[in-house]
């Protein structure tokens, strides 16, 4: 067997990471589109974010102002770790961003390199279950899925101005995968920007039941951890975007 050469090595590598980057890239567009579908984002609140594969400080996200509708790979920036923007959109030589983004969602993926996306929008249902500062209860198989592993971010700092605000949401987030940002709204994390917008969209769907019966009788903890740990096995969160995509996007190559 023919050793191989180190240039070969280093070629493969590159192509491995810039395969893993279009990838990301290509969800946080479908993420956007799936959002739009569901009418959230309408006035442009909200934001999904990866981490690169190899510049781990940095992410990238939709430039701004531009429709989630019409998200595409080519209109996704690489924002570095002090908030610039350092690759513009394909054809643009000054991209700008929704700093919120950046505020909020580096400080995330900063301390939590097990997550690859975030998002963050404004719902009907999320944002006013987060405003009563009550907890995520295992009503439904849906609610299994973040039982024991949801935060509360327990400040009424809704207007963030600041990267000090992102990182005391990281510092609530901890290591678990959602947080209520109380009269705020949701916000969801993943291993991969696909599953965290599928994370998304179920939790939204959680805090609907969650406000339409808030006298449900709960699901014990033993059959919640059951739930959860079997819906976890299957990938759940990965196999739902696929869902979602489908559904709501149709051909994925839309967005390049």
């Amino acid at each position: 067997m023919t050793a191989q050469a180190p240039s070969d090595t280093l070629g493969n590598m590159s192509s491995q990471i810039e395969a893993e980057r279009l990838k990301r890239k290509r969800e946080i567009a479908l993420g956007y589109r799936i959002f739009a579908s569901l009418r959230w984002g309408d006035l442009g609140d909200g934001h999904i974010t990866a981490s690169d594969p190899e510049l781990t400080d940095h992410i990238w996200l939709l430039k701004y102002p531009y429709g989630f509708e019409r998200a595409t790979v080519d209109e996704l920036v690489l924002v570095g770790p002090d908030g610039s923007v350092v690759e513009n959109a394909v054809g643009e030589t000054r991209s700008t961003i929704n700093t919120t983004a950046y505020y909020i969602h580096h400080p995330v993926h900063e301390a939590r390199s097990d997550v690859v996306g975030v998002a963050h929008t404004h719902t009907p249902w999320g944002t006013p279950f987060c405003a009563t500062g009550r907890p995520i209860v295992p009503i439904t198989q849906e609610a299994c899925s973040f039982h024991e592993r949801w935060s509360m971010f327990d400040d009424d700092e809704v207007q963030i101005l600041g990267r000090d605000s992102g990182v005391r949401i990281a510092e609530s987030l901890g290591d678990t995968s959602v947080s209520l940002l109380r009269n705020h709204g949701l916000l969801t994390t993943g291993p991969s920007v696909g599953e965290a917008i599928s994370a998304f969209v179920t939790l939204e769907r959680v805090t609907e039941a969650l406000m339409k019966a808030p006298d449900a009788q709960p699901i014990s903890d033993q059959a919640a951890r059951t739930a959860r740990d079997d819906l976890g096995e299957m990938r759940a969160f990965k196999v739902a975007f696929d869902f979602l995509v489908s559904r709501h996007v149709g051909d994925p190559s839309v967005v390049g």
